[in-house]
């Protein structure tokens, strides 16, 4: 089971970076006493999860936050960790001696973070790249101090809400018994009464109104180069055309012309790659690569050029073919299990997309020309006006 409530990291105050994911973490350190029955701290919790032989985690991402359960069908089984999963979603106990507790871990993981190349250069790209927009905040160790149980506590009441909720199941239950364990799952929760009070509006990702090109000086033996911009929203009616151009262009591993062309032809790079981060906002194309310090300039001019090219020009129809036999072949390792089907139904639900979306997915990938392809990226992709960072070079 999934639930998913829009109270992703996209509604974090800016001084608050990262308030969505300890919110969902906090979430999962201890039950509080209820209706009688007793509290549960985070080891107790853990034992009781363990003796179902079951799982229920939250996390937070750009968008949403998410709790997932996990567990046997055998009934017994499924009604107690269904009663857990309640107790831990609606009685949560909110420590604040476990919160100082994590926000040390936290803020020591982050500051050993800053000491990776990687995480240098995807801190200063996102920031580049989304500029003021939330999907662009960085948490850091200030941040987090910021942050008090109070905080996440209103959050959670905020946005944590059955009105809202998605919530996704797959596995050997039929409806009446799918609805009783939605029932169950948000009933500890506050109800709102009357209509769903909605959520104020997040603004969009601006464009970028000129090229950024940031180097930054960090001794390793491979510098890191990411180039890209804000991409496109999830519901984009070129979703298809840029799903199959990506494919194409970097998202393909050894098939993709940014392979051919950097790594195969010129030895510049063992992976290099691009993808879109498509969201309820433009998320990110991303192109990125690892090289030799003295062969940064070369191995962003050629990913540039190449990038140039396929907007300008879009893929060959022995290209298109190929890209599409790879998705369309691969399409069922997509679903061949609960957790990848549960991903697809999520993705969905949250989305709002047509529930007949999996079973027309590949007709939808075969649809796609290469003049769809080419429009569709000159449409969302502007090459001139990309960021580039890169960090490990010293020029």
């Amino acid at each position: 089971v999934q639930l998913d409530f829009d109270a992703g990291s996209r509604r974090d105050p800016a001084a608050q970076a990262g308030l969505a994911s300890v919110t969902a973490l906090m979430a999962g350190k201890g039950v509080a006493a209820q209706g009688g029955e007793p509290a549960l701290d985070e080891n107790q919790l853990g034992e009781a999860w363990a003796d179902l032989g079951a799982s229920f985690e939250g996390s937070a991402g750009s968008d949403r936050m998410s709790f997932s359960l996990r567990t046997l069908t055998e009934p017994d089984l499924l009604r107690k960790s269904v009663h857990l999963a309640a107790r831990e979603l609606g009685d949560v106990a909110w420590s604040d001696e476990v919160w100082q507790r994590e926000r040390q871990r936290l803020s020591a993981s982050l500051q050993e973070a800053r000491t990776r190349p990687g995480t240098v250069a995807r801190l200063a790209f996102a920031k580049a790249v989304y500029g003021g927009h939330p999907y662009g905040y960085e948490t850091t160790p200030e941040s987090l101090a910021r942050i008090s149980v109070a905080d996440m506590r209103a959050r959670y009441a905020e946005g944590v809400v059955p009105c809202r909720a998605k919530v996704s199941l797959v596995g050997a239950v039929m409806r009446a018994q799918a609805d009783q364990i939605a029932t169950e799952l948000l009933a500890r929760l506050p109800q709102a009464p009357g209509a769903c009070p909605a959520l104020p509006p997040v603004p969009e990702v601006a464009p970028l109104a000129a090229p950024v090109d940031e180097r930054i000086p960090f001794e390793s033996a491979q510098a890191h180069v990411l180039i890209g911009q804000p991409g496109y929203k999830r519901s984009d009616p070129d979703f298809f055309p840029l799903l199959v151009g990506n494919h194409i262009l970097g998202g393909g591993g050894f098939t993709s012309r940014l392979t051919e062309q950097v790594r195969e032809k010129r030895g510049l790079s063992y992976s290099v790659y691009s993808y879109f981060i498509p969201g309820l906002h433009a998320g990110a194309f991303t192109l990125g690569l690892q090289t030799r310090p003295d062969q940064v300039a070369e191995a962003v001019a050629v990913s540039r050029q190449v990038l140039r090219d396929f907007v300008a020009q879009g893929p060959t129809e022995a290209e298109l073919k190929a890209a599409k036999d790879n998705l369309v072949g691969g399409f069922a390792l997509r679903i061949d299990a609960n957790r990848k089907l549960l991903d697809n139904v999520a993705n969905i639900a949250w989305n709002d997309l047509p529930l007949d979306y999996l079973e027309r997915w590949t007709a939808r990938v075969n649809a796609v020309s290469a003049a769809d392809i080419k429009a569709a990226f000159q449409r969302v992709l502007q090459p001139g006006r990309m960021v580039t960072v890169v960090v490990g070079s010293k020029n």
